[in-house]
Formats: structure tokens, C-alpha cells, sequence
């Protein structure tokens, strides 16, 4: 998803979550407060894409390294390795982390300074948690969520 759109990503609008693996304690920039550090190993950042482009256009950016450094999983997706993202069409962000709320929250307020309601869009994923069952989580009564690849290749499980 480096240059062109996933074959299999929603075409509108909605929402995701991108999975992220942190090789090495990294530490997060969120404003003027002391910065937190992320230690290593796997992360799901609940966001939306609303805007133009919908879809595609906001998980491309997240599967590139190429950015300006623009919102606070920009730190991530930039020194971590995207493994890819399961994509909601007509999702809301906010139940997207409403529904993995069994995973523990690694910092608080992370992407989600303009939300009231979530302590953070950031969640650690671990690893004795399987894809399987945050796949089941992400599944509510709409659309089952797709998974996108991070290398772009598509898959059919996870």
C-alpha cells in the first residue's frame, strides 16, 4: 500500500484499526508533556478516514514511511513496522475501541485528544492475544472488518 490503493480496501469512507510492531522502546512526542516511552512489541491504533479519499487514501498514508510526522500514530507507522490494518466500511473509530476494551491501554489521551469519550485510540496488542480473536471483536452485526497486508499482498486470514 506504498503507492497505489489495496485491491481489497474499502473504496468510502470509515474506519480501521492498523496493527504496529515496535522493535525498540520509542519514545512519543504528544505536546508539551513529559514523553512517555512505548516499549517494544505489537500496538492497534484505532483511527477514521472521513475525509477525502476515504479509506485508501488514509491507510496509504499510514503504510508509508515517506510523512511528515502529522498526528500522534505518525510516530509509529514512521519507526515501527506496519503489518497492516483491518478496514471497517461506514465504521466508527470510538466502537472500534470500545470493542477491543479487554486490550490494555498503553498511553493515555494517544490519538484521541478531540475524542471525549476513549482514554486512548492506542492499545497494546499481546501476543498472547490472537488475530483471530481481535478479528472477532472488529466483527460487529455490520460488515466483517477486511484485513489489508502490510506488504500489500492479500490475505484471507487474520
Amino acid at each position: 500500500m506504498t503507492s497505489a490503493p489495496h485491491p481489497a480496501c474499502p473504496s468510502g469512507p470509515g474506519a480501521y484499526v492498523v496493527a504496529i510492531a515496535i522493535a525498540a522502546p520509542l519514545a512519543i512526542r504528544l505536546g508539551a508533556a513529559a514523553s512517555p516511552l512505548l516499549r517494544p512489541g505489537r500496538y492497534l491504533y484505532c483511527g477514521s478516514a472521513y475525509g477525502p479519499g476515504g479509506l485508501p487514501a488514509r491507510l496509504g498514508r499510514h503504510f508509508r514511511k515517506d510523512k511528515a510526522i502529522r498526528w500522534h500514530v505518525d510516530q509509529l507507522t514512521t519507526a515501527g513496522e506496519v503489518l497492516g490494518a483491518w478496514a471497517i466500511a461506514g465504521g466508527d473509530e470510538c466502537e472500534l475501541v470500545a470493542r477491543l476494551g479487554f486490550l490494555p491501554v498503553p498511553i493515555e489521551g494517544f490519538g484521541a485528544t478531540d475524542c471525549a469519550h476513549c482514554r486512548s485510540h492506542l492499545l497494546r496488542w499481546p501476543s498472547r492475544v490472537a488475530a483471530r480473536t481481535v478479528r472477532a471483536a472488529l466483527a460487529g452485526d455490520d460488515a466483517a472488518p477486511v484485513w489489508l497486508r502490510g506488504d500489500s499482498t492479500p490475505r484471507s486470514r487474520a
